[in-house]
């Protein structure tokens, strides 16, 4: 029985507001907590697709509850509870309006943009003579813009954002500290589990005057993974290399000839496909955190859903 969670409809006592973002469902409560419904949906190219992952909500949620949990001393984070498998609570911030990219690897956008001849990433210069894959000699940051709902990220530099007075120099510079240090934290811990961290996405929020952490970190939506054994081997040889990531969504899209653009029409999923997504995802959880993937039964995930969050609150 596919019991996947596409969307949610609650109205929770004290709720002001509610956003739908591509793949979470988002309920503010007295503009102080806010509640992430983590659904099943998936999304590649800014489009979410058709149909739904099972259990991809819990391993996003599951992953990213522990990776906060773990990196809590670096900086502060929003999550204050994981009342159901598939949801996170945590604090109502205001979210700063870039996401902080660090790249550890030449590949997925920066290859084919690098491909295409380009040699500066968001002004960040990247030498001749690379091959796809690449390690870079240091972590680079590649900031984007938060697009508004239905638009594409943008790539931005660091001096476009101060130039605009998007983000103050003082929080830019705080916000780049943070970031190489959770990438760095993100690299140790997936080399104890015979991984590669390739790159990831951050974002961040401010309540009081103080910095947070928000949104998920480390997962498979947010962050590419290689296996490291037969790294070397598989770059000196020009072979691909074997990813834990979304990456190969996008890839079986291009295939059927989709990157989301103007005039191109979304691929019908065939069972058999979101079967292999869904079961990538279990595999990434347990690889990341060592952890067996246990899956949660319920006749009716959303009510199971909302009554986790209800018996929270209450």
């Amino acid at each position: 029985m596919d019991n996947t969670v596409l969307e949610t409809k609650f109205n929770f006592p004290k709720q002001k507001s509610f956003y739908k973002g591509k793949v979470r469902d988002v309920y503010n409560i007295d503009d102080e907590l806010l509640i992430m419904v983590v659904t099943d949906k998936i999304s590649a190219f800014d489009h979410v697709l058709p149909a739904g992952i099972p259990y991809k909500g819990q391993v996003l949620n599951q992953i990213a509850a522990q990776f906060l949990d773990a990196t809590a001393d670096i900086v502060p984070n929003w999550k204050t509870a994981t009342p159901d498998p598939m949801v996170t609570v945590g604090l109502k911030c205001e979210p700063f309006a870039v996401e902080m990219i660090v790249r550890g690897y030449l590949t997925g956008s920066s290859w084919r943009s690098y491909k295409k001849g380009m040699r500066e990433i968001c002004g960040v210069p990247i030498p001749n003579g690379m091959v796809e894959h690449q390690k870079f000699e240091n972590p680079i940051l590649t900031p984007t813009t938060k697009a508004e709902q239905g638009e594409h990220d943008a790539d931005i530099s660091r001096e476009e954002i101060l130039k605009q007075g998007i983000v103050s120099e003082e929080d830019y510079l705080q916000l780049e500290k943070y970031s190489l240090d959770l990438f760095q934290r993100g690299t140790e811990m997936a080399a104890e589990k015979g991984l590669i961290l390739v790159d990831t996405k951050y974002e961040f929020g401010k309540k009081d005057g103080k910095i947070y952490l928000i949104d998920e970190i480390h997962t498979p939506d947010s962050s590419r993974y290689f296996i490291a054994e037969g790294y070397e081997e598989r770059q000196a040889k020009g072979q691909a290399q074997k990813q834990l990531s979304k990456e190969f969504v996008r890839e079986w899209l291009m295939e059927q000839g989709f990157q989301g653009l103007e005039g191109q029409k979304m691929p019908v999923l065939p069972q058999e496909f979101i079967n292999q997504v869904s079961e990538r995802y279990i595999e990434l959880f347990e690889k990341i955190t060592g952890n067996t993937f246990i899956k949660e039964t319920a006749d009716n995930v959303v009510e199971r859903i909302k009554n986790n969050i209800d018996a929270f609150l209450g």
